[in-house]
C-alpha cells in the first residue's frame, strides 16, 4: 500500500457545487476511514468572499451532503475534520495574481507541518486551466522547494477539450507550467471498482485471457444508459451531446481496458502505454458511407412514463427548439491488430432509457460443430457480462441440459456480486481517485496522449454529424431503448442486450 505524505490540497472553484457535493464528502469518507496522513489541510479558493468559518459551515457543518453521516459522529470528531478546512478569496477573477494565495499556502504549510507538498484541484471550466497554472507558476508554486523536498500536483476535471485541437491546446497550456507526471486528468469512471476489475478479470484468470481474442469472441457490446434527461444542464449539453459527454471520455477508457495488451507490470506508465496503443489501434472512420453505416444518433421525444408526461429533449430548458444534438449515440467500430481483427465493437450511450446501467458484454462465438441442436436459435452464444453499475458484478451465461428426455439446451447463469464480499466498504470513485492523487499514483488518471488518441477517433464522427445534411437524427420516446431501428446496427446478432436493474435481468420492454 502506498504511503500518504503530509500535504495541502488546494481546491479552485471551492464555492461551487462539485466541491460540496462530491469532493468534501469524499474527503470526509477518507478521514473517517483513517486514510489521512498525520498532517493534512484543505484550502478552498474561489471568487466568493468567505471566511474560514463560513466555508466550514457551508461544506461541513451545514452541508446537506454530509448531514446523515455527521449525525452518527460526536462533535469532537466532526470539529477535527472541519478544522482542516480553510478558505482564500481570489478576488474578482481567477486570472489575478496569486501573491495573497501564496502567503496563505506558506502560512498553512508552516503552521501545520505540510512539508511543502501541495496538490491543486481545478474544479473550474477548462478555459481557466492555463491561467490558473500560469499564476501558480508566477508564484513559484508549480515546483518543489528543493530537489528532494515537496511535490506539486495539479488535478483537472473533464471535459478535457471539445475536440482534438482543443485537447492539444489544453495539454500544451498545462505542460508549459507542469511536467506530465504532475498532471492528473480525472475521469471518475476509472475510479469505479468494477472498471478497475476489467483488468483483473482479464489478466489474472487463465479461463478468460486465452479466449480474449478474435478466435473466440464474436463481438463486444458496451451500454451506458441513464434514465434521466438533461435536467438543468440543457445549455451545456446542447453544445456537447452524448458523444462528447460520455463516449469520448468514459466509454473509450473502458474500451481501452478491454482492447489493451497485457502490460509488462502493474506500473502506471506501463498500463498507460498499453492503453494508448489500444486507442491508437481503433480504426478511424473518415468515409461518409462508413460513417453512415456504422454510426447512429438519436434524440428523445416527449412520452409518458408511469402515467406522467416527460418532456422531449427540445422542450428542455436551455435547448434549441430545432436542436439536432444527440442524446443517443451508437457506434460500431473495429480494432486493427491481431487480437481483435474483424471483431466488431458496439458502444451506445443515451439518456432517458428504461434502466440506469453501465455494462460490458463479451459475446463468445457459437461452437463450430453443434452437437446438441437448440430450439432457441436467438439465445445461443455464451456471454460474459461485466456490470459496472448498478448491482455491480460479473455474470457468465452458459449452456446446460434441461431435465428430461433428450438434450435440450438452456442458458444458465453463474454470477458474482461485489456486495457479497465480506468487506463492503468500497470506496466511491472520487474517494479512490483523491487518495491516489494524494499518494502520487497516476494509474487511474488519463495521460495526455490517451486523451488525444480518444479525440482522434471521435473527431471525424462529430464532423460528419455536424456537416453532412444526410445524417438522420432518429427520435425515440423517452423511457425506451433508443431508436426503433437501433438493433439493425448489430449484424449477424440478435441486437442489443437490454439489461434490467439487476445483473441477471434481460428485458426487451419499453415504457411508453
Amino acid at each position: 500500500m502506498n504511503k500518504t505524505s503530509n500535504q495541502l490540497l488546494v481546491i479552485f472553484g471551492a464555492s461551487g457545487d462539485l466541491t460540496a457535493r462530491k469532493l468534501i464528502p469524499a474527503l470526509y469518507n477518507l478521514y473517517e476511514g483513517g486514510h489521512f496522513p498525520e498532517n493534512f489541510a484543505v484550502l478552498g479558493a474561489s471568487r466568493s468572499d468567505l471566511s474560514d468559518e463560513e466555508f466550514r459551515k457551508r461544506v461541513v457543518y451545514e452541508s446537506p451532503f454530509l448531514k446523515d453521516k455527521l449525525k452518527k459522529k460526536d462533535d469532537e470528531f466532526i470539529k477535527k475534520f472541519a478544522d482542516m478546512m480553510f478558505y482564500s478569496d481570489l478576488g474578482d477573477d481567477y486570472d489575478s495574481e496569486y501573491s495573497k494565495l501564496n502567503k496563505r499556502i506558506t502560512a498553512l504549510n508552516d503552521e501545520h507541518g505540510l512539508e511543502g507538498n501541495y496538490s491543486f484541484y481545478l474544479s473550474t471550466p477548462p478555459s481557466l486551466f492555463e491561467p490558473i497554472s500560469k499564476n501558480l507558476s508566477d508564484q513559484g508554486l508549480t515546483k518543489g522547494s528543493g530537489t528532494d523536498k515537496g511535490f506539486r500536483r495539479i488535478i483537472v476535471e473533464k471535459p478535457f477539450g471539445y475536440s482534438l485541437e482543443t485537447a492539444k491546446e489544453l495539454n500544451a497550456g498545462l505542460q508549459k507550467y507542469f511536467k506530465e507526471k504532475q498532471i492528473y486528468r480525472i475521469d471518475h469512471y476509472l475510479g469505479k471498482e468494477t472498471v478497475q476489475n476489467l483488468m483483473v478479470t482479464r489478466f489474472s484468470n487463465s479461463i478468460f485471457e486465452p479466449l480474449w481474442n478474435r478466435n473466440y469472441i464474436h463481438h463486444v457490446e458496451i451500454t451506458n444508459a441513464e434514465t434521466v434527461g438533461v435536467e438543468k444542464r440543457g445549455g451545456y449539453y446542447d453544445k456537447s451531446g452524448a458523444l462528447r459527454d460520455m463516449f469520448q471520455s468514459h466509454l473509450l477508457q473502458i474500451v481501452s481496458l478491454i482492447v489493451m495488451e497485457p502490460p509488462i507490470s502493474a506500473d502506471a506508465d506501463e498500463i498507460h502505454n498499453e492503453k494508448v496503443k489500444a486507442l491508437k489501434s481503433i480504426r478511424r472512420m473518415t468515409e461518409s458511407e462508413t460513417l453512415f453505416n456504422h454510426t447512429m444518433k438519436g434524440q428523445y421525444v416527449a412520452s409518458s412514463i408511469d402515467g406522467k408526461r416527460v418532456k422531449g429533449y427540445r422542450e428542455e430548458e436551455g435547448v434549441d427548439p430545432e436542436s439536432k444534438t444527440e442524446t443517443y449515440a451508437a457506434i460500431k467500430f473495429f480494432v486493427d491488430n491481431w487480437r481483435w481483427k474483424d471483431v466488431p465493437f458496439y458502444v451506445r450511450t443515451a439518456k432517458r432509457m428504461p434502466t440506469k446501467v453501465t455494462e460490458v458484454v463479451i459475446h463468445f462465438k457459437t461452437p463450430h460443430h453443434q452437437v446438441f441442436k437448440e430450439q432457441d436459435i436467438n439465445n445461443k452464444d455464451n456471454k460474459l457480462v461485466i456490470r459496472i453499475q448498478p448491482d455491480e458484478g460479473i455474470l457468465i451465461k452458459f449452456g446446460v441440459k434441461v431435465p428430461g428426455q433428450g438434450f435440450k439446451v438452456e442458458r444458465a447463469n453463474m454470477d458474482f456480486y461485489y456486495s457479497s464480499l465480506s468487506d463492503k466498504n468500497i470506496m466511491d470513485a472520487y474517494e479512490r481517485l483523491l487518495l491516489d492523487a494524494m499518494q502520487g499514483d497516476t494509474t487511474l488518471y488519463a495521460r495526455a496522449d490517451e486523451v488525444e488518441a480518444a479525440w482522434a477517433f471521435v473527431d471525424p464522427i462529430l464532423e460528419y454529424w455536424a456537416n453532412d445534411k444526410d445524417v438522420p437524427t432518429y427520435g425515440y420516446p423517452a423511457g425506451t431503448w433508443g431508436p426503433k431501428n437501433s438493433d439493425d446496427l448489430i449484424e449477424d446478432s440478435n441486437g442489443w442486450r437490454n439489461p434490467g436493474e439487476l445483473l441477471t435481468d434481460e428485458t426487451g420492454f419499453c415504457i411508453i
